[in-house]
């Protein structure tokens, strides 16, 4: 086990590190609370890279209405621009815990007592939060808190970008996401930087 029982596990991911433009988002959830009769159905979750769109958007419906918490953070392009995107990224992930701290106190749970939750992260690097948080390599792929995570960090900074699409329609966010495709790379190279472009990432032809 990576942490001791009776503990509530909390997974942490991002999306977006990868794109030319919009912000990084990231995700905290806590599935369910191991001392309830109620088990989450852990079956419709996977990495978000690897399932169908539509398959995530169902997954996603599910984590927000059974989830015992979740959180959303994000890191805009201009604060990826100053502190680099590791950096952006960490800082969103901590955003995304702290909003799921403060939004439990709203869905009458109460607030979520710090000293009983443990935190695990997909990557090499932990953010800085409030609770012991263990890296691992992965674990989008096998722990079930950050296979949440990931489907809810992805699906949100999906449908910001389909949303900035209709406001920037030369680029074609609502296609590619932001991510480097050739049709992307043209598109920067003949209009310009967008609003949300992250000016710090470089464009090849």
């Amino acid at each position: 086990m990576l942490f001791e029982s009776g503990v509530l596990l909390c997974g942490l991911d991002e999306a977006g590190r990868g794109p030319l433009a919009g912000p990084v988002c990231a995700a905290a959830v806590i599935l369910s609370r191991k001392d309830t009769a109620r088990e989450f159905p852990l079956a419709i979750l996977n990495d978000s890279k690897k399932m169908a769109p539509t398959a995530r958007e169902s997954a996603m419906d599910i984590v927000l209405r059974e989830a015992y918490a979740w959180g959303i953070g994000w890191a805009s392009a201009t604060e990826i621009d100053e502190i680099n995107i590791l950096k952006a990224s960490l800082l969103a992930m901590k955003r995304a815990f702290e909003f799921m701290l403060g939004e439990s106190q709203k869905h009458g749970s109460g607030p979520l007592a710090i000293s009983n939750i443990r935190a695990i992260v997909d990557g090499l690097y932990a953010p800085d939060i409030q609770v012991p948080c263990q890296p691992m390599v992965k674990a989008d792929n096998t722990v079930p808190e950050v296979m949440a995570a990931s489907i809810l960090a992805k699906t949100a900074r999906d449908r910001l970008m389909e949303y900035y699409g209709i406001f920037y329609p030369l680029y074609g966010y609502e296609k590619h996401k932001g991510y480097p495709t050739k049709a992307h790379r043209e598109a920067i190279l003949r209009f310009g930087p967008s609003p949300i472009q992250r000016k710090s990432f470089k464009v090849k032809a």
